[in-house]
């Protein structure tokens, strides 16, 4: 067991991580309903799953290596979330091939990014721990960060593009929220492989 995991006050960041992550996904979703976004749908979803994520973290940091290792490799299956969700709603969408509206698309990224930005700045002295569960913390809160300014950029680009190039302006939205679900299937892998070698070592230890 890190230092890392069992420092409380990994605890208490991950747990204002998680209730910060709950609070925007109501927003988020709120707004990608109501202008038809693919980015904000999967960023949404997102933030959903980082609050059940980081409140998993929070039971699992008294574990033992063993059973956080499992923990770890369900929530590199609970990051491909985001991404099922984004794909099937830019399949929905290319029945329906219209641009978001994008000044909500991009106050919304813009605020996103102010959330994700403080959660990774809260996470990141902890990064360094060798646990799936800090590491799983920390990458999530990342890669939301670099999500967020992708979908600020579509909505810059959706605007200057819906006047002037209208089947071109649906695209950025489009490309981007396909974007998040693969950042997502990457960072999966990333922290499946930190859990399998927590369980090594953990069986190492026990042998």
């Amino acid at each position: 067991m890190t230092s890392s995991d069992t420092d409380p006050g990994l605890r208490e960041t991950v747990r204002r991580v998680a209730l910060l992550n709950l609070g925007y996904f109501g927003v988020e979703a709120a707004v990608a309903v109501a202008i038809g976004s693919v980015a904000l749908v999967a960023d949404s979803v997102d933030f959903l799953e980082d609050a059940a994520l980081n409140l998993l973290i929070v039971a699992g940091l008294g574990w033992r290596p063993a059973a956080r290792a499992r923990l770890g490799m369900a929530m590199a299956g609970i990051l491909l979330l985001p991404g099922l969700a984004a794909a099937w709603t830019a399949w929905q969408k290319i029945g329906a091939f219209t641009a978001p509206a994008p000044v909500p698309l991009t106050l919304t990224g813009l605020g996103a990014l102010a959330v994700n930005l403080a959660c990774a700045m809260m996470l990141a002295r902890h990064r360094e721990g060798r646990g799936s569960l800090t590491r799983a913390a920390f990458l999530s809160a990342r890669n939301d960060a670099v999500a967020n300014v992708a979908i600020v950029a579509a909505g810059l680009v959706t605007a200057a593009t819906l006047s002037r190039w209208p089947g071109f302006a649906p695209w950025p939205d489009l490309v981007v929220g396909l974007g998040i679900a693969a950042m997502n299937a990457d960072a999966a892998l990333e922290i499946w492989q930190a859990a399998a070698a927590e369980r090594r070592a953990a069986r190492e230890e026990a042998a």
